[in-house]
């Protein structure tokens, strides 16, 4: 069974690039936010199931609180806006546009 955190950190990486945000203190932040989330996983039975989603919320508030990010940003529109995490808590995470209430990509496929 592949680890799911492994997966999650696949996922997050790929988005990361495609918004050209590689540097030392986003991927650190990619680790750190998977580390926090390994005992919600091994503490909650369906965890494993959600947890991409989960770690992509929590990666887009450490990125606005230690870096002063916004990730990942819309591309639809010319108002800068930042995409969000559909749906919060379950199974197949995409990344929305809530101005225009449409799923840009899933989550690992910006």
């Amino acid at each position: 069974m592949t680890d799911p955190l492994l997966a999650a950190r696949a996922l997050l990486l790929h988005d990361l690039a495609s918004r050209m945000l590689t540097d030392g203190i986003h991927l650190q932040l990619v680790e750190t936010v998977l580390e926090q989330r390994r005992w919600w996983v091994e503490a909650w039975e369906g965890g494993a199931d959600v947890v991409a989603g989960q770690v992509a919320q929590d990666l887009q508030d450490r990125l606005l609180d230690e870096a002063g990010t916004r990730w990942p940003s819309c591309l639809l529109h010319e108002e800068a806006h930042e995409l969000r995490v559909e749906p919060e808590l379950g199974p197949d995470p995409c990344w929305v546009c809530e101005e225009a209430g449409e799923v840009v990509a899933p989550l690992g496929a910006l």
